[in-house]
């Protein structure tokens, strides 16, 4: 029951900081920070087909080691955002939503991947989610070795 519930909560409660963040707070996502939503959604999926299918804890196991990849792909963000190593050159913008295209393309912010929109004691966004990502996906991992899944 704990692995299936942090299996759902951790990304959902990620996913739903990370929208908070972009919606309320204006800190638009970059194209690293896109990649590292997209397992947390393949997470919340197979967990919700663990409910279903059988046998869940092969479903829990995949969704804790989507959630492990998200906080991979933090930890490689993070790195890159601190200038350890280099990371990919695309920018990301906001989506066009009618009117003039070159208008939009034109006034468009440019969101860098190499550039920390927000920092606590020094830790980005995708500091954090290597943190609790990595950390969350190992957990459930463990609980899951030691039954206690469902």
């Amino acid at each position: 029951m704990l692995a299936r519930r942090l299996a759902l909560g951790v990304p959902a409660l990620l996913l739903g900081g990370a929208y908070v963040g972009e919606y309320v707070f204006g800190l638009f996502p970059c194209e690293m920070c896109w990649w590292q939503r997209y397992p947390h959604f393949a997470a919340v999926g197979l967990v919700l087909l663990s409910t279903v299918l059988s046998p869940s804890r092969a479903w829990i196991a995949l969704a804790a080691l989507a959630i492990v990849v998200s906080g991979l792909i933090g930890g490689f963000h993070a790195g890159v955002e601190y200038g350890w190593w280099e990371g990919v050159t695309a920018c990301s913008t906001v989506q066009f939503e009618g009117g003039n295209a070159l208008d939009a393309i034109m006034n468009a912010p440019l969101i860098r991947c190499d550039r920390a929109p927000w920092t606590l004691a020094g830790i980005s966004l995708a500091g954090f989610n290597f943190l609790l990502s990595t950390a969350a996906g190992v957990a459930i991992l463990l609980l899951l070795r030691r039954g206690r899944e469902a």
